[in-house]
């Protein structure tokens, strides 16, 4: 049975809205503005996150951001991204833009809950707010990794924004990458 992970890039307080600045959101770009040894402990945390991981998990918005920009990098990271089996969650997308993608058609929870019995390893969500959101109501979320970047933006969208009930998490790990990122790990705590 696979672990369900969600990955997530965020502000101090929370928003997960337009890390790079691309979508117009006033206060985006907010990732861009770590300094390069930081970006490469990150890059470093990613990349073997990437390793650890069985397969991706994204919204249809997530496939057509990595899948227009992964494709074209080299390096040992791009290479295990781009190799991953992909599974793209959404009703209105026919062919994925990120290689080796199958479209996941119809109920969403429903069908996750099939994937997490019919994969083993970490199935990782990255990017995908909404679908982390319908996973995290749904209790189908075993951990929650967050790279927390040392900015409060005061408004945009969160990741943890539209749940409608608590979930409780206990902390599994906590670390510094390069200065100023908090990565947290946490794992649903169940009875």
């Amino acid at each position: 049975m696979a672990k369900l992970v969600v990955s997530e890039e965020v502000s101090l307080d929370g928003v997960v809205q337009d890390p790079t600045g691309e979508e117009g959101f006033r206060h985006g770009g907010w990732f861009n503005q770590i300094g390069e040894e930081t970006r490469r402990a990150w890059a470093e945390v990613k990349t073997q996150e990437a390793f650890a991981t069985s397969a991706l998990l994204l919204g249809r918005k997530t496939d057509e951001w990595f899948g227009t920009r992964w494709p074209s990098r080299e390096g040992e990271w791009a290479d295990r991204l781009n190799g991953l089996p992909k599974f793209v969650v959404s009703s209105k997308l026919v062919d994925p833009v990120w290689g080796n993608s199958t479209v996941l058609e119809g109920d969403v929870v429903r069908e996750v809950t099939r994937l997490k019995r019919e994969l083993d390893g970490e199935l990782v969500v990255f990017a995908s707010r909404a679908l982390a959101q319908t996973l995290l109501e749904h209790d189908l979320v075993d951990e929650v990794r967050l790279t927390v970047y040392p900015v409060v933006l005061g408004d945009g969208e969160l990741l943890f924004g539209e749940l409608s009930d608590q979930r409780p998490l206990r902390l599994l790990e906590a670390r510094m990458l390069g200065e100023g990122l908090a990565q947290l790990y946490y794992e649903r705590a169940r009875d």
